[in-house]
């Protein structure tokens, strides 16, 4: 068991958001550009306002159940990689030991420990749990960024939801002649605070991540709206 290390002085990591950050960023991102670019491409069609409500419902509803499941699905297979090779280097701890040891105090002293130092780490670390050793130095694993499924299928679903009802509601409550311009300005304002809430939430700068998330939301929008226009009634 691996003991909590007292920190020097108080601070902050983010670090430990970044799982299920990462599948709530992509949902919402993925909820408002791909619900708005489905609504402004049927738009730029000149269909009737029930088929945009039908069209961004079922963009709703369909994009959400499939965020979920790929994610669960993707997540679930990195899981199953890590068990696979945490068992590996289980056996190998079995079969070869003293091999595993030199090849502990290898990754230390080519991390800038001299040759002896390193030999004393491994063995001492070998000692008290050689198995959590190598599952973090040698394969880069730890609790914070082990893969959770289900926390990024629920966080990913949810968030796409969440978003998507954004540009659906702007939609829904635009004039007829009005909801191409108006689901494009409420769909980059949402853009925009995602980046900046997303940011924000990770510790990170804000005004790239902003001008990221709408440079991608308006390429995708323009993209969608030239096809549909292209197409006209027979998108």
């Amino acid at each position: 068991m691996t003991l909590p290390y007292e920190s020097a002085h108080e601070e902050m990591h983010f670090i430990n958001r970044s799982g299920w950050l990462r599948a709530a960023v992509l949902g919402a991102n993925d909820g408002i550009v791909s619900v708005s670019s489905l609504i402004v491409g049927v738009a730029a069609a000149a269909p009737s306002s029930s088929a945009i409500l039908v069209a961004g419902v079922a963009g709703l509803v369909a994009g959400a159940m499939s965020m979920a499941a790929g994610e669960y699905v993707s997540v679930s297979s990195q899981s199953d990689t890590e068990r696979a090779d945490i068992e590996r280097e289980k056996q190998a701890l079995i079969d070869t030991p003293q091999e595993e040891e030199a090849e502990l105090a290898s990754i230390y002293q080519s991390r800038g420990l001299s040759a002896e130092t390193a030999m004393l780490v491994a063995r001492e670390l070998t000692a008290k749990d050689a198995l959590s050793a190598h599952v973090r130095d040698e394969l880069g694993l730890s609790e914070i960024h082990a893969a959770n499924p289900l926390q990024a299928a629920v966080a990913s679903g949810f968030t796409f939801s969440v978003a998507a009802a954004l540009p659906l509601a702007a939609a829904v409550l635009a004039p007829s002649d009005k909801v191409i311009p108006i689901v494009v300005v409420a769909t980059l304002i949402c853009l925009a605070g995602l980046g900046a809430l997303g940011a924000h939430v990770g510790g990170a700068p804000k005004l790239r991540a902003t001008a990221r998330v709408l440079f991608w939301g308006a390429a995708a929008m323009a993209v969608t709206a030239g096809i549909g226009s292209l197409f006209g009634l027979n998108l």
